[in-house]
């Protein structure tokens, strides 16, 4: 068998509400500003929504914008500046053979007509043949099409020109993190030279906060960091989108592209979610990574939500690992497929400049390790799924 290759992380495109990109991420944390949320537009549910912004940069298309809804828009733009980052934007000889691989969920509810038809169909002597009527008759023909979450990979293919093999994942956090465990390990396998992961969330509409308030998972009120919203805590969720290219060293290396970071490992674990398996699954992953982990210059990017049983759960675990950790959730919420991602860009860019930025809440804490050389970035999901990366210092 063939030995593993390095897998370079060369591009990124993150946007959160912190900005769009990596520097706007970082001022913003040199600012040491503190977290924006949002009490008002949704109240009494807390988000964390973009900053007012124009996709025409990286969709220039006003009829793509159209046709697309706000997670495709966000993706796009996302994938868009993880390309120009890693200098493959506009190099169809390059992009012709890079390959993708998305997590997304899936599209938006028309909620104008939602809440015509709730109104409606109170009134109707007969709410059935009322609600089928109306099915029928009031959603657009293409509102099934465009929540299609493929559909995502099919916009960056054609608004950038990404036309090597093309994959999609669906399944909340966990979607998240094996597209970027198989999206490295082809790479370090030798079956992809660069790959464009990564994912995109729109959590800041109506639709979305009703699906999971109907299992209690927001949170609301007031806002505090994700490790002390306390047992009636919840999620804060937000919209954005993050993608990393990943490459070969030898691709990479002929077309005179450095690297940003390099992602040495990703593993991810399901469990039944009883009583300490949480802990027991992020201790086994842990097991598979800790032979790569200088204790001494690494330190935690935490994805923990908030939401309990979970974020108690992970930070026990955090604990046994005896790093310093900075749980970015209190900063830019909650995106679900795209969180992981999110968290190894901010990763990489914790790495470029040497420091972590200031903690937020009980569970960050510790000093800046000198030099800081590695993070591990972890992914606990709402429902189900654990995971967690090791990205290093490239140079």
């Amino acid at each position: 068998m063939s030995e593993r290759r390095e897998v370079w992380i060369t591009g990124v495109g993150l946007i959160t509400c912190l900005g769009e990109g990596l520097d706007a991420t970082w001022d913003f944390f040199a600012r040491g500003a503190p977290p924006p949320y949002d009490d008002q537009s949704f109240a009494p549910y807390i988000v964390h929504a973009l900053p007012p912004m124009s996709f025409d940069k990286q969709i220039p298309k006003k009829g793509d914008q159209r046709q697309m809804e706000m997670w495709q828009r966000v993706g796009v733009y996302a994938a868009g500046l993880a390309l120009g980052d890693a200098g493959l934007a506009g190099k169809p000889d390059l992009l012709d053979h890079t390959d993708m691989i998305v997590a997304a969920i899936g599209g938006e509810r028309d909620i104008p007509v939602d809440t015509a038809i709730l109104a409606g169909v109170r009134a109707a002597e007969k709410p059935g043949a009322f609600l089928n009527e109306r099915l029928m008759n009031d959603l657009r023909p293409t509102l099934f099409l465009a929540q299609l979450p493929n559909l995502l990979a099919g916009n960056i293919s054609l608004v950038h020109g990404v036309v090597g093999s093309s994959r999609t994942f669906l399944g909340e956090e966990s979607a998240g993190v094996d597209a970027v465990r198989v999206a490295q390990a082809r790479v370090a396998a030798g079956q992809s030279e660069v790959t464009l992961v990564g994912g995109a969330s729109h959590g800041t509409r109506w639709d979305h906060l009703l699906d999971f308030e109907l299992g209690g998972a927001l949170l609301k009120g007031k806002f505090a960091p994700v490790w002390d919203r306390g047992p009636e805590g919840g999620i804060a969720y937000g919209t954005l989108g993050a993608f990393l290219v990943l490459e070969s060293p030898d691709h990479a290396g002929a077309r005179g592209a450095r690297p940003r970071a390099r992602l040495a490992a990703v593993t991810s674990d399901r469990n039944k979610r009883q009583q300490g398996d949480i802990e027991k699954s992020l201790e086994r992953q842990w097991q598979v990574i800790a032979a790569q982990i200088d204790g001494s210059h690494a330190a935690v990017i935490s994805g923990a939500t908030g939401l309990e049983p979970a974020t108690s759960a992970e930070r026990r675990a955090l604990k046994k690992f005896g790093l310093p950790v900075r749980g970015s959730g209190t900063y830019i919420g909650h995106g679900i497929e795209a969180q992981f991602p999110a968290n190894l860009a901010i990763g990489t860019m914790v790495l470029e400049h040497g420091k972590l930025f200031a903690p937020a809440g009980s569970g960050d804490g510790g000093k800046d390790p000198e030099p800081l050389n590695q993070i591990v970035v972890t992914g606990v999901g709402t429902w189900r799924g654990e995971g967690l990366g090791l990205i290093e210092r490239s140079n």
